[in-house]
Order: C-alpha cells, then structure tokens, then sequence
C-alpha cells in the first residue's frame, strides 16, 4: 500500500476528477482518498493505492508533479514511512 499526498487542488475538484485526472496520466485508480483539513487556501488529498509500493508511486508521481491543473500548479508527494 502507498500514500500519495496531492496538493494546491482546486477546491471546487471533486473526488471524481481527480481519479479521472490520474488515470489519464497513467496512474491507477485509487482505492481511498481523504480530504486533507486546513485554512482552503491550498486544498489537498491523501489517496491510498493498495497495489503500487512506494518506489512505483514515485515513478509515477513524476508525470503530475509541478503540473497546471484548472489553473493551479499542483504537488504530489509520496508519503513514506519514517522508520523500516
């Protein structure tokens, strides 16, 4: 299971453009997705894929990474675990 962390949303995005949105650019459907609390002003999701390790999310967040997305340039970030 891995955790990816998908930053500076458009907060009217739904849940279901942004499955849309990686699947286009070759990720997987994700099995949960979590809104992330804060101030709004930079909204963001934790997304779950239960059948990517951490070393292929990576590969695969480095298609999105930095990209505009209605009219916001968004972050993506592999949640790893601190100790092994």
């Amino acid at each position: 299971m891995s955790i990816l962390l998908l930053g500076n949303l458009d907060p009217k995005t739904t849940d279901e453009e942004i499955g849309a949105f990686l699947v286009k650019y070759g990720l997987p459907e994700y099995n949960g997705i979590e809104h992330m609390e804060g101030d709004g002003t930079r909204p963001a999701v934790r997304l779950t894929f239960d059948t990517l390790d951490d070393d292929s999310l990576d590969k695969l967040r480095e298609r999105i990474h930095g990209m505009f997305w209605k009219s916001h340039k968004i972050t993506a970030v592999v949640m790893r675990e601190r100790f092994n």
